[in-house]
């Protein structure tokens, strides 16, 4: 009699720290149902992004693949179409495939394409892409508030998709319909303008004016669990991949959860005011404006005390919504008797710096509160158990085909998690590697943003390009990392091996794919 296949509930939120979880060991924040996950799950308390940026790191977490490899280096490329996914893999073996939620695999077009054609004014390109014109409009913001786009039946090897545009409560998709049906208007009830209360310091922190029943993440519970239901009977194993938009800023919590956190209740984080004396010199920069807000809604700044905790207050109550989404969710998943056979991950796309060494946001940071994420994996009947064995978002294609009992295949960049899952001792990984590529010069130095980060087990070294100056932390003597020893005398010698080690792990991931046809 054949095995019967695991399914999966692959549940993402957007911009979540580590620590911004009750199980991550914040004491303040109340994630009672994803806590509870927490409890019975394999906790990665060192799991890592391949990227810090969402459509880099999404698209590695979908492919199993480093972005200088899939191509999506940063935000603005979408991933190409015929890059094959381990969710195309489950496809091909059997598996009813679903997204619910934000995707971020193509452009959501909410930026203008003026400032590209000056960043990169050379004409032409070294590729030229072979799909016919189309091919990445499917997530256009505008396109689906103007008329319901139809998603193929192939999305990067989802067979069932509804989509989220955007972020907090300014979004759009299938989610824009789905609004509408119910009777409602989003122009009279999106952004800043129609808030409810806005918080004057920071316009991005703000009480929407769209009820708790309609908001974003709503949506995506009550879609997740029709799915579920749906598959109740099916014949078919499923993988549900259900994504949150928040909580990314700008922080717009619905109803009672604008209020379920007092500001002034919030401590400082611990490295808030970090001198930066041998910082990069955007920290630097950012830090001597602080509370000076950028004009480009993305960009990081330096926050003041009160622009902290009203951002943090706001944050929290979108994390306790999505928690509560979760536990609707998971509710159903028993209901339905679907949680005896299924696996259930909990991970976020990267963190945010919040607070941490007196910035706020995320780009061009590779300190632990934008790269470190909360990881969980729940199968049935599992022991709980916590490991400090580092893990990566690039890790879980394979962990993923493992616990499906397909085969890999070839190109895949990461390792396979599963011995891990019962093991606190066992550690699949000596070194984590992760890249970031901007458009823009956030470092002020002249040229756009580039830096390639290795993380060890007691180490975090970083180099950046067109700048001599890195970063170099003992993570186990200064877990806050407060003291650069970059250019310490004393840790030349091993700046020097950790920089051999990241040499040969970017040689590791040079690109095998793909197969050669012939010997020549």
């Amino acid at each position: 009699m054949d095995k019967v296949k695991q399914n999966f509930l692959f549940i993402i939120a957007d911009q979540l720290r580590a620590d911004h979880v009750g199980f991550g060991g914040n004491s303040v924040v109340q994630t009672p149902n994803i806590d509870d996950l927490a409890a019975r799950a394999t906790q990665f308390n060192r799991a890592y992004v391949a990227n810090p940026i969402c459509m880099p790191n999404r698209a590695s977490i979908l492919t199993g693949r480093m972005p200088s490899v899939h191509g999506t280096r940063f935000n603005g490329i979408p991933l190409d179409r015929s890059a094959h996914t381990f969710v195309r893999e489950l496809h091909n073996n059997g598996y009813h495939t679903g997204h619910i939620g934000k995707a971020h695999y193509q452009n959501l077009g909410d930026g203008p394409s003026g400032i590209v054609d000056k960043l990169f004014p050379v004409p032409g390109d070294a590729l030229t892409s072979p799909h016919p014109d189309g091919w990445d409009q499917f997530e256009m913001h505008e396109a689906h508030q103007n008329a319901y786009v139809e998603m193929p039946p192939d999305y990067y090897g989802f067979q069932h998709t509804e989509l989220l545009t955007h972020h907090s409560d300014l979004c759009a998709g299938h989610y824009y319909h789905w609004v509408k049906e119910r009777g409602y208007d989003l122009r009279k009830l999106q952004g800043p303008a129609n808030a409810k209360r806005r918080y004057d310091q920071w316009q991005q922190v703000y009480q929407t004016a769209l009820p708790e029943e309609i908001y974003p993440t709503r949506y995506v519970a009550d879609r997740s669990c029709r799915y579920l239901e749906d598959m109740v009977g099916s014949g078919n194993p499923f993988f549900l991949h259900v994504s949150f938009p928040d909580p990314h800023h700008p922080f717009t919590p619905p109803g009672k959860y604008y209020d379920m956190y007092e500001p002034a209740s919030i401590d400082l984080p611990a490295t808030f005011y970090d001198p930066h004396e041998a910082s990069m010199p955007h920290y630097r920069f950012m830090t001597r404006r602080r509370g000076k807000i950028p004009k480009m809604w993305v960009a990081a700044f330096s926050p003041t005390e009160d622009q902290f905790r009203h951002a943090a207050a706001a944050e929290y109550g979108m994390i306790s919504l999505i928690d509560h989404a979760v536990g609707q969710i998971l509710a159903t998943l028993d209901a339905t008797g679907l949680a005896e056979n299924t696996i259930v991950i909990f991970t976020s796309d990267h963190g945010d710096m919040f607070g941490d060494h007196g910035i706020m946001l995320k780009g061009a940071m590779h300190y632990e509160g934008a790269i470190r994420i909360p990881l969980l994996i729940a199968r049935p009947e599992q022991a709980a158990l916590q490991t400090e064995g580092l893990a990566g978002s690039l890790d879980l294609a394979q962990t993923l085909l493992e616990l499906a009992g397909v085969p890999e295949y070839h190109g895949l960049q990461g390792v396979s998690l599963v011995p891990m899952l019962d093991d606190a001792d066992v550690r699949v990984r000596t070194q984590v590697l992760i890249e970031e590529d901007e458009m823009f010069d956030m470092m002020l130095v002249g040229h756009p943003f580039r830096a390639r980060t290795l993380i060890t087990e007691n180490e975090r070294l970083s180099i950046y390009q067109h700048i001599e100056q890195g970063e170099l932390f003992d993570l186990s003597e200064d877990p806050g990392e407060l003291h650069n020893a970059w250019t310490d005398p004393s840790r030349r010698t091993n700046r020097n091996d950790l920089t051999e080690q990241l040499a040969r792990e970017l040689m590791n991931m040079a690109d095998t794919s793909p197969k050669p046809t012939h010997m020549a």
